[in-house]
């Protein structure tokens, strides 16, 4: 029996809404990672892109589990001497909650062109609105949400 190997043409990309609506961050973004990934597709090849579009709503809504709101930081760095920078995850939520998925979600993809690729059909939106009801997305609903 012969190993099926998807081709870019082959692959049919679906439109999907997630609510992060009490879901912890680490779940929401390693599901959101698998469906961008095409990792739960039956022609899942791994050189190929065969993963989804996803939206990703009410992410001011997210929870961070344990002590991560108050100890966990952001960290980056301006290019410039001394220019290493620490934000709280406390009020990176108040103020870029979509940022912060976005930073879960972009450290679980490869570190490639395809990675990068496969991130740009991800959107992150703070609310319940999106612009993308032309595309007819399916709503899905993850296990694992606190109330």
């Amino acid at each position: 029996m012969k190993t099926y190997m998807a081709k870019a043409a082959d692959v049919e990309r679906k439109w999907f809404v997630v609510d992060a609506t009490g879901m912890p961050l680490g779940r929401l973004s390693t599901a959101v990672a698998d469906m961008l990934t095409g990792k739960k597709k039956t022609i899942y090849t791994p050189h190929v892109d065969t993963g989804d579009y996803v939206i990703v709503i009410n992410s001011d809504k997210l929870v961070l589990t344990g002590n991560k709101l108050t100890d966990k930081k952001m960290r980056y760095h301006t290019g410039y001497v001394g220019g290493l920078k620490e934000v709280g995850y406390d009020k990176l939520m108040a103020e870029k909650s979509d940022k912060v998925v976005e930073k879960a979600v972009k450290g679980m993809l490869p570190k490639t062109t395809l990675g990068r690729k496969q991130f740009t059909r991800l959107h992150v939106y703070k609310d319940a609105n999106h612009g993308h009801e032309a595309q007819k997305p399916e709503t899905i609903t993850l296990k694992g949400a606190r109330n």
